[in-house]
């Protein structure tokens, strides 16, 4: 696996401590140099399912009992027998951008399951980072990794206090902005951007807030031909980024 890149900036890593969970979030993690990893616990089938994996990590499994799993998490935690103690990802900044491949913005994504498989879907179609607002957007903590299936490693997530002045340094780089709402006029389908650019999606529900909307250089839906018109976030997350990523192959 490819991880995401490192941040220019010089600020010492941090020693602080998270929980991640489930099978391709903690070996994802494990072989990621950005992190430092303390502890790392599985039951005895995950250790043996996946023996070949861990033996190539320096930090071996303390054996436990599903249930030791459940108290160093929660009850309701599906966490396939692996939970992993490491330190939280560096943060990336838009300095850190090279303009080399498409952005994925949100805009008050709130749900931790719909950024994480947007994350995923990310990783599939070769999108360097997601931006989202500091406030307003799930930690990317144990629920965001396990709805990532590791994409959290590779696809760099840039949280910014002021998306509107963000969309501005972002333009000023050079990108096309393209916002994707369900009652624009033009269709993704005939829409072939120029690169470098990114994709801008809103909430459910809400979808674009105007300010954002009105940064946006296009604003393109996904055209819906059956009975019901829109997607779920991260569903729309996905078909989007084929549909464009497709076009600039």
């Amino acid at each position: 696996m490819s991880h995401r890149k490192s941040s220019s900036s010089s600020k010492p890593r941090s020693t602080e401590r998270e929980m991640l969970f489930g099978t391709h979030a903690v070996l994802a993690a494990l072989t990621n140099p950005q992190r430092t990893c303390y502890s790392l616990w599985a039951t005895q089938n995950a250790a043996n399912r996946h023996a070949e994996e861990l033996s190539r990590s320096t930090l071996s499994p303390t054996i436990v009992s599903a249930r030791e799993l459940d108290r160093k998490t929660s009850a309701t935690t599906v966490h396939q027998g692996l939970v992993l103690q490491a330190t939280p990802l560096p943060p990336v900044t838009l300095e850190d951008l090279n303009a080399s491949a498409p952005l994925l913005i949100l805009d008050q994504v709130t749900d931790p399951q719909n950024v994480g498989a947007i994350l995923r879907s990310c990783a599939v179609f070769g999108v360097e980072a997601v931006i989202m607002t500091s406030r307003n957007a799930p930690p990317l903590t144990g629920t965001v990794a396990k709805a990532a299936s590791g994409a959290l490693e590779c696809v760099s997530v840039i949280k910014v206090t002021n998306l509107a002045r963000s969309l501005e340094e972002l333009e000023a780089k050079g990108y096309q902005l393209i916002g994707l709402d369900g009652e624009a006029e033009q269709s993704l389908n005939a829409f072939v951007p120029a690169p470098p650019f990114a994709l801008v999606m809103g909430a459910e529900g809400k979808g674009l807030r105007q300010l954002t909307q009105k940064h946006c250089h296009h604003l393109v839906r996904i055209e819906a031909r059956g009975a019901i018109a829109s997607l779920n976030v991260s569903n729309a997350a996905a078909v989007a980024l084929f549909a464009i990523t497709n076009q600039n192959a």
